[in-house]
Order: structure tokens, then sequence, then C-alpha cells
């Protein structure tokens, strides 16, 4: 018996895998096309870059509201009900025919992805006690690599040979089939299992004073801070590096997609695998091991952050994009074991959900933000100067870390 609720815990895993990976390909999917809607729709780079961006402030909005009902509801629920709802989304993405059609379609996704990661870090957190979390949940951040690997990659080949609106259509429907797979095989676990702390539900406390209750711990302000910043980095490079490629190397739809994606996301699972294993072994030794290891991941990615955008050498760039990925993985490793740390069970979903939702407001005005400097400083001066941020984000994790606060 014990064997199997061991196998189970992992099986969670792999099943939160699978609609992570539909969650990501999603999302990255419309960057790929961004040349043909261009051309199509006749839209400029700030317009894209409000389509893009549209989704995470949606995604933003949305998220406490989603973390605080993670806390309330079946967690399976919200998962497999998302999931139907942001692929028939994508979907329809494939009938929009001018800015504002586009605009809606990728806010409303925003929406139905917002509650996803609230409900799936609680529900893995019940399975997996703190000598698994982060392996757990590294494994699971895998599934963003990979998702955003196959989404980019895909869409551009899809598009290239079928057209951008039938490879819309072809994403939506994979989602609604794994949804439907899912719904007899995910079970929902007891709230605070793991700990052996089992508990019906969350008190009934009001989603303003839960948040209130949140943002009083200095660590939690430090760990959303570095999430923003993080964040707002990865996006420039989601958004805007299918088009760099595609515009300054000359590749064409599908090249651009994979390669803007798969140096950067396959390194990213390595790093994000060490990174879990790495934080699990100093969790038992130290206080504040997460937080430490997250810091190390982005002050280690720094020079390779400044090289992407100076370089005219694709060799180079290639290499530059792997180790940054590499590094973002330790980071990425524990962006919610580090959280749960220094958070109680009864507000687990809604501190991922308050996590989220502020970091991709940050993240939202990235694609906008860049598109405006890049017609003053080139795009590639503002994938360059990306690596300051990522400088700042460390340092306030050092801090954090060297206190023993996030213990």
């Amino acid at each position: 018996m014990e064997r199997s609720k061991e196998n189970y815990k992992w099986w969670v895993v792999a099943m939160l895998w699978l609609v992570c990976f539909f969650n990501y390909a999603d999302r990255q999917s419309i960057f790929s096309v961004f040349p043909l809607l261009e051309s199509e729709l006749k839209l400029n780079d700030v317009q894209l870059g409000l389509a893009g961006a549209s989704f995470m402030w949606m995604y933003a909005l949305f998220g406490p509201i989603a973390g605080w009902m993670g806390d309330r509801f079946s967690r399976k629920g919200l998962i497999l009900g998302a999931l139907v709802f942001w692929s028939l989304v994508t979907a329809a993405t494939g009938l929009a025919h001018n800015l504002w059609q586009l605009t809606l379609c990728r806010a409303l996704g925003g929406l139905g992805e917002a509650f996803y990661f609230p409900a799936s870090m609680s529900l893995i957190s019940d399975y997996h006690a703190g000598a698994t979390r982060s392996r757990a949940m590294s494994v699971h951040q895998s599934s963003v690599y990979a998702g955003t690997i196959g989404g980019g990659a895909c869409a551009g080949w899809l598009a290239e040979h079928f057209g951008w609106r039938p490879m819309f259509a072809g994403f939506g429907l994979a989602g609604i089939l794994v949804a439907a797979l899912l719904l007899g095989l995910l079970r929902e676990p007891a709230r605070g299992a793991a700990e052996g702390r089992m508990q019906d539900k969350a008190p009934r406390q009001p989603i303003a004073l839960v948040v209130a209750r949140l943002l009083a711990s200095r660590t939690v302000v430090v760990l959303i801070v570095a999430f923003i910043g993080a964040n707002f980095v990865a996006m420039v490079f989601l958004t805007w590096m299918p088009s760099y490629l595609h515009r300054t190397f000359g590749m064409n739809l599908s090249m651009a997609g994979l390669n803007a994606t798969a140096w950067l996301q396959t390194a990213s699972v390595a790093g994000v695998l060490t990174g879990g294993v790495l934080a699990d072994r100093l969790a038992s030794k130290r206080g504040g091991a997460r937080a430490f290891t997250q810091a190390i991941g982005l002050a280690c990615g720094v020079p390779f952050l400044f090289l992407t955008g100076r370089t005219a050498s694709i060799p180079v760039l290639v290499a530059a994009m792997a180790f940054f990925g590499y590094f973002k993985g330790l980071y990425d490793a524990n962006i919610f074991a580090s959280l749960y740390d220094v958070v109680s069970v009864e507000v687990r979903a809604a501190a991922a959900g308050l996590l989220n939702s502020l970091g991709w407001l940050g993240a939202g005005f990235a694609p906008v933000l860049v598109a405006a400097a890049s017609r003053r400083f080139g795009m590639s001066a503002c994938l360059s100067a990306t690596s300051a941020i990522y400088l700042c984000c460390a340092l306030l994790l050092i801090g954090a870390a060297r206190s023993g606060r996030t213990s």
C-alpha cells in the first residue's frame, strides 16, 4: 500500500506535467506566427506586443482570485476545467480577423490559465513533503520548457504548412483530449496530507485579508519581487526572440521558432532538475537553501544574458542561450518550493496565485516596453539590458537567504 502511494504521488506529477505542457505550448504558439499575423492582419510590433501582453495582464488580474478559489474548491476540478476553457479559447484564436479579436482571445486565454498553477502547486505540495518537494516541482517545471519548445517549433511548422488558423484549432483540440483522459485518473488529496496536518478546507477568510497576511511577510515580498524581475526577462525572450532570429539572422518561421526556444528551454530542463536535487539536499542542512539556490541561478545567468544581444554569431548566440537557460532552471526549480517554506498549508494556493499575479503583471509590460524601446535602441541592446534585472534580483535573494528567513 505504501509503495502504491509512493508511486502515485509521482504519477500525479506526470499527469500535471502533461497539463502544464499544453499550458505553455498554447501560450507560446502565437509568438512563432507573429510575422504571419503582422502581414495578414496588418499589425505593427507594438500592436503585437499589446496582444501578447493582454494574456499576462488578464492572467495577473485573476491570479489572486484563482489562488483563493484553489484553497476552497476542488483543485482537480479547477485544473481540468481551466484546461478545457483555455483550449477552447486557443482554438477560437484561429478565427481572429483584427487586433481586438486577437487581443480578446489572448486575454481570455490568460483568464483560463490563471487557475492552473495555484491549484496544481497546492495539489503537488499535498503529495510531496519537504524531502521531495523541490524535486517534484522541478520535474513539473520541466514541462514549462518542453511546452515552450513544442509550442514554438510546432506552431511555426504547422503555420508554414497548413496556415496559422488550423494550427490554433489543432492545439485547442489536443488540450481537450488531455482533459478527458485525466478526468478519471487524477485524484484530489486531503489538504496538508504530506505534513500529516489534514484539513478539509481553508478558513473562510476574505480574499483581501489573505493577501494582506501574505504581503506582511518580508520574505514573501522578496520572492515576489524576484519573480517579477525573472518573469519580465523570460517574457522578453519568449515574445521577441523568434522575430529577432527571423529578422536579424534570416531564419524561416519554423527554424526561428525552434532556435528561439529549443536551446534555452532544453538547457533549462537540466538546470531545473539540478536545482530541485540541490535545493532539497541543502534545505535539510540550512535555512534559506531554496532561495539561495535561486540566487545562484540568477547571478550566474547575468553574463550569458548580456551576450545574447551582443553577438553576431549564431553558434555563440546558441551557447549563450543554453547557459542562460541552464541557470534560469536553477531559479525556476524553487519558485513555489521556496514560497511554501514560509506560508502555511491553508493559504498555499492563494500564495501561488498572488505570486503568479504580481509576477505576470510585471511581465505583462515586457512585450510592449521592449517593442517601444527597440525602436530607439535596437532589439539587440534591449536583450542585453535584461542582464541588469537578473543581477538586481540575485542580490535580493542572496540577502533573504543569508538572513535565514526562508527556512
